[in-house]
């Protein structure tokens, strides 16, 4: 069955902003640390955020810090992706994910269907 739900994609121009969300089943947002990929036309797929099973730690990829933000909110299993200052170069399909640790180093355990982000220049 479906686990994660991804929403919130869409058309927006350099510079706007954009949330992302993604539902879970709630055994898998209270057993995993929730993250965030995304993968670019013609690229391979890339980790953005995670956040940590009590939302105090998170972490980033270099080319989203300080414009993207990563939260979760326990009350409705849902993990958010808040994105200022978009790029063009931001323009891909965002996949939420349910990962080991902070700092991937295995596949995701599960992934969300993806939600396509199109940054107009």
């Amino acid at each position: 069955q479906v686990q994660l739900v991804e929403s919130g994609g869409g058309l927006v121009q350099a510079w706007g902003s954009l949330r992302l969300s993604c539902a879970a089943s709630g055994s898998i947002f209270s057993t995993y640390v929730m993250g965030w990929f995304r993968q670019g036309p013609g690229k391979e797929r890339e980790f953005v955020a995670t956040i940590s099973r009590s939302g105090s730690s998170t972490y980033y990829a270099d080319s989203v810090k300080g414009r993207f933000t990563i939260s979760r909110d326990g009350a409705k299993n849902t993990v958010y992706l808040q994105m200022n200052s978009l790029k063009p170069e931001d323009t891909a399909v965002y996949y939420c994910a349910a990962v080991s640790a902070l700092i991937v180093r295995s596949p995701p355990k599960h992934w969300g269907q993806g939600t396509q982000v199109t940054v107009s220049s």
